[in-house]
């Protein structure tokens, strides 16, 4: 397969409707692997209060930690192979008529949505926001490169809007959500390192063992307030040096999205195509600015990647990488930006900044993102489309996107106001926009600040 361009859209079928719950039988959830801290525990508490049963299926003591109601949680205690016949099981013996998970790429979630869709069950995907770092994302069936999304044109986007007073108000940076998303991190692997007895055959869906998982999360928790001093002094080098620069997006290399939805199972076969194309067709006064993932913890040896690619391709003092920072204030001052599938890639777009994705994101539309080789984009970058950027983003914020966060206790609660209504309804979230009144969480977003 080639990488010099996006991969052909891969289109998933529109969800179908739910029975209406209030004259269909009860409902009742699983809820498989979610996000690490009490996200999903909080949320079984609203579907209980709202008449439905929820169980929970864990697979490590992290898992089973974070689950206050222990009558209803199931342990998995096999391996992977063991699991579609456990879930089978627990399908038919509790009569699930929906599944709710995190992310639906890794092994156990990619079984549970195959099971789900045989049994024509509903699945309730999260995933983080799609308009990152304000929101979370909530949909059926898949997410990301799985998302209906993918097969929804823009021109049917703009007849399903709604006429909105004033747009949603963006819920406030100080939430915390990435600190408290590195501590759960560390916290959840330290959990399966010390109290795992039960669990003797789980094995993480990453790639590393689970000591080293722990002890990266650890360093990235206890290291933040050095590595934002480094990454200030290394910003302000960059800023007032005058170059201009294409800022590429970096993802985590064991991230569902990056591994499933594209074809690069490594950054480092990402990096050196981005660099190789850069030297090529780039004016030379240009530089090229890598920036690191916020939860990039080193495992995948990006920097020393980056350094090895321009000193092959002759270009080692036009090329820089740079851990964090305010993604705004560096796009502030970007020409272009490249990406994978990079949710962060949509704050670009939102300021009529060029970009190039390499693999298949949900906002790659006519109009929005460039469909030129990449040698042609760093040559000369094609600007989106404002107008069409509006509609997607729009479309979004009347549908899928939730503000809120899974990690901050005030996000969180934010978030949770919102998101059992939306799992109970009879419709997805972008049916709805066509088939009812819109959500509220316009004014609830609004009458919290």
């Amino acid at each position: 397969m080639s990488h010099h361009g996006p991969l052909p859209l891969q289109t998933a079928p529109r969800p179908p409707r739910a029975a209406d719950p209030a004259s269909a039988a009860p409902r009742v959830f699983l809820m498989l692997q979610g996000p690490h801290g009490p996200f999903f525990d909080r949320l079984a508490r609203l579907l209980r209060a709202a008449g439905a049963t929820v169980w929970r299926c864990g697979f490590n003591a992290g898992d089973e930690f974070f689950w206050s109601d222990k009558a209803s949680f199931l342990r998995h205690e096999g391996n992977v192979l063991d699991w579609p016949e456990r879930l089978e099981a627990i399908l038919a013996d509790k009569g699930v008529t929906d599944i709710v998970l995190y992310g639906d790429v890794r092994a156990i979630h990619a079984t549970a949505r195959r099971l789900a869709d045989a049994r024509g069950l509903r699945v309730h995907v999260f995933e983080e926001g799609y308009l990152r770092p304000y929101w979370i994302s909530y949909e059926r069936q898949g997410s990301n490169g799985n998302s209906v999304l993918l097969r929804i044109p823009l021109a049917e986007m703009r007849a399903a809007l709604r006429e909105q007073i004033s747009e949603v108000r963006r819920p406030p940076a100080h939430w915390g959500d990435m600190r408290q998303h590195k501590f759960y991190g560390a916290f959840y692997h330290f959990l399966i390192l010390i109290a795992n007895r039960r669990y003797r055959a789980y094995s993480g869906h990453r790639a590393i063992p689970v000591m080293q998982e722990f002890r990266l999360n650890l360093r990235r928790f206890l290291l933040a307030p050095v590595y934002n001093v480094a990454r200030a002094a290394q910003w302000r080098r960059l800023r007032l040096s005058g170059w201009p620069y294409s800022l590429v997006l970096m993802q985590l290399e064991h991230d569902s999205n990056f591994l499933g939805h594209s074809p690069f199972t490594k950054n480092a076969q990402f990096v050196d195509l981005v660099v190789e194309g850069f030297a090529r067709s780039a004016p030379r006064h240009h530089h090229l600015v890598f920036k690191a993932h916020p939860l990039e913890d080193g495992r995948a040896g990006n920097r020393p990647a980056i350094q090895a690619a321009a000193a092959r391709h002759g270009i080692g003092d036009r090329v820089h990488y740079v851990r964090g920072g305010k993604l705004a204030e560096i796009l502030s001052h970007a020409r272009a930006v490249v990406t994978v599938n990079s949710t962060a890639a949509q704050q670009a777009l939102w300021r009529g900044i060029p970009v190039k994705t390499l693999g298949r994101a949900v906002y790659e539309k006519p109009g929005l993102v460039s469909g030129q080789s990449l040698d042609d984009f760093f040559a000369a970058p094609e600007a989106p489309d404002p107008q069409a950027y509006r509609v997607f983003r729009n479309y979004l914020l009347q549908t899928s996107q939730i503000p809120g966060g899974f990690y901050a206790s005030r996000s969180r609660a934010h978030a949770l106001r919102l998101v059992a209504d939306m799992l109970l309804s009879e419709h997805d979230p972008y049916d709805a926009l066509a088939s009812g009144p819109i959500l509220p969480r316009q004014q609830l977003a609004d009458r919290d600040h």
